[in-house]
């Protein structure tokens, strides 16, 4: 029976270009994992979109002097542009600045305001005097109080990853203008967060299967005691508060944001034909549902959204899983949009595939620690594992195949042990390998079938078919059968993180049915049209496909070409050169 299995992954503020920070932490791994789950067979629903409403993005815009809607609109394109290029196929990647996100959104604001969830409360906020406005968070920074670091956001501290209200900011100055803001009184409805206690805490305690790093992270929150949280904000770009007197008003970003999962459910239903085709993920007690984020978003995701779902609608899921990564460091330092620390996701992809990227960020994923991209380990791992591991095998193999038993699956004669053994191994890392993804240990998966890819090398040298094939023809024909069967298998078993190359490696062999189906961008493209992200499935992924090759002999293959180029030694200091110079502006 298929798997329902939901994956939602965070929203990006629209507010400038994806960085490989970003793809690492979170699109990346969702990506990966839902493709495995499309080869099990199973009832994959991917969504996201972007965040079309926080301040970063007002902040955008009046530093361009243009419409927060402008800002949004520019980058919600370049998102959808990146993710088709590098493979990320969202089954829908839509944006909160639609009308079915903020009637949705209404509705949860008006279901918890029913019953009591939510109430009004004179609150302390920051004003500037100089600008005439209320500071909302983002417009806010300071110094942590909790752990010092200087340039926390008025919402949250990047350093620690505490959640934080302005005013407990030491020394807090305006973003805008750098002037010290006042205190003022102003009056937003706020969550009973403090209310589900109880109620998160038996859920919390039935989650023995996230990261430590998650689990750790929420009890620490949960015992410092949780308290109501405002769902409003002084801001005239957003979802207006539907109630009467506070149309002035929007719903705070953190409240609507994480509703997206759920309106983009419904909006990728009716795009189907099947307005009530998301429920299948959000009622069905045995469908799970996986959030891919960052750290940073842990409290929001594990405690607030849940709380959300709850108060709004106890039938609905909660999240299953929240394999939450930690950050991604670049060349020594963290990744910082503001001092221009990054490398971004479509100029990366202006000079290198993505595979290369999608093999490397895996492989160094930061699953349990955070962990670190250097031009340096990116182009060793480029050359000396993917090329000369994966690639070379594929190449030379074909290429044998090709120029000594023209260009067919060869037949083999009885097998040896040590061609048996090696079958036996790959047919046996199917179902380990498959653990590994289901527990989200991607990095552990792709390293398992790599070692593999080793072995057959090894396997070879030991056979050296172009010796055998001299003295003992029916011996090559049976290690060439071997190896044939062992790159048809890890194509399979490396897809997930390999997604283009083992189409080509696919087409190789002679598949004609493609692997995965095609994202494409829908909708309409003028202004204020409502561009979108879809992902269209193949027939095949109704099937179980996780298994080992059953390549047969006689089959005709195609002529082998380059999978991946070998990178010069001299793009490293280039490439860091390119990032220093990008960072002095």
């Amino acid at each position: 029976m298929p798997a329902q299995i939901g994956i939602f992954v965070a929203w990006p503020y629209a507010n400038g270009d994806l960085h490989l920070g970003h793809i690492a932490g979170v699109y990346l791994p969702a990506d990966t994992f839902a493709r495995y789950h499309r080869l099990r067979g199973n009832r994959v629903l991917m969504v996201s979109g972007s965040d079309a409403h926080g301040t970063p993005i007002t902040v955008a815009a009046e530093r361009e002097g243009v419409t927060p809607e402008a800002i949004f609109r520019r980058y919600h394109r370049r998102f959808l542009d990146t993710y088709v290029r590098l493979g990320v196929s969202f089954d829908l990647f839509t944006h909160t600045h639609t009308p079915n996100h903020f009637a949705i959104s209404q509705d949860v604001f008006l279901r918890l305001l029913e019953r009591g969830y939510l109430f009004t409360q004179t609150q302390t906020q920051l004003y500037c005097e100089f600008d005439r406005r209320f500071l909302p968070d983002r417009y806010v920074e300071g110094t942590c109080p909790f752990c010092g670091y200087p340039s926390a956001r008025g919402d949250q501290c990047d350093n620690c990853g505490r959640t934080l209200d302005a005013t407990e900011l030491i020394s807090p100055r305006c973003r805008l203008c750098g002037r010290t803001p006042v205190v003022r009184q102003t009056e937003h409805f706020f969550f009973d967060l403090p209310a589900f206690t109880d109620q998160l805490l038996a859920y919390i305690d039935q989650q023995r299967h996230w990261r430590p790093n998650v689990q750790h992270f929420v009890r620490n929150f949960l015992q410092e005691g949780l308290k109501p949280r405002p769902v409003s904000r002084d801001l005239d770009w957003g979802i207006p508060v539907p109630v009467p007197g506070y149309e002035q008003k929007v719903l705070y970003v953190w409240f609507e944001a994480v509703i997206g999962y759920l309106s983009a459910s419904i909006e990728w239903a009716k795009r189907q034909g099947d307005p009530e085709a998301w429920q299948a993920w959000w009622r069905d007690p045995a469908a799970r549902s996986y959030y891919f984020i960052g750290k940073d978003n842990i409290p929001f995701h594990a405690i607030i959204w849940p709380a959300e779902l709850l108060g709004y609608d106890p039938s609905l899921n909660l999240p299953y899983d929240i394999p939450a990564n930690e950050f991604l460091n670049l060349e020594g330092q963290q990744f910082s949009t503001s001092r221009n620390w990054a490398i971004w996701a479509p100029d990366f992809l202006d000079r290198y595939a993505p595979d290369p990227l999608r093999d490397y960020l895996t492989s160094i994923a930061p699953e349990t620690r955070d962990s670190e991209f250097t031009w340096q380990g990116f182009v060793e791992r480029n050359n000396n594992e993917l090329l000369a591991t994966w690639g070379n095998l594929v190449h030379r193999v074909l290429s044998f195949t090709h120029s000594r038993f023209d260009g067919r699956v060869p037949q083999p004669g009885p097998l040896a042990d040590r061609d048996a053994s090696l079958l036996d191994q790959i047919a046996a890392a199917f179902p380990a390998i498959a653990t590994l993804y289901e527990r989200v240990e991607l990095k552990a998966a792709q390293r398992e079938a790599m070692a593999l890819a080793r072995e057959v090398n090894r396997y070879l040298d030991e056979k050296a078919p172009w010796a055998q094939i001299r003295d003992n023809p029916e011996g090559a024909a049976t290690t060439i059968f071997v190896a044939l069967r062992a790159i048809d298998s890890l194509a399979l078993l490396l897809a997930p993180v390999l997604p283009f190359s083992s189409e080509q490696v696919r087409r190789f062999l002679g598949y004609q049915a493609p692997l995965f189906g095609q994202s494409e961008i829908a909708g309409e493209v003028a202004d204020g049209g409502h561009e979108v992200l879809v992902y269209r499935p193949t027939p095949d992924e109704a099937h179980d496909r996780w298994q080992p090759s059953t390549l047969e002999p006689g089959r005709a293959l195609q002529p082998p070409q380059v999978l991946f180029q070998k990178l010069d030694e001299s793009v490293i200091e280039a490439e860091r050169q390119r990032l220093l110079a990008q960072s002095r502006g």
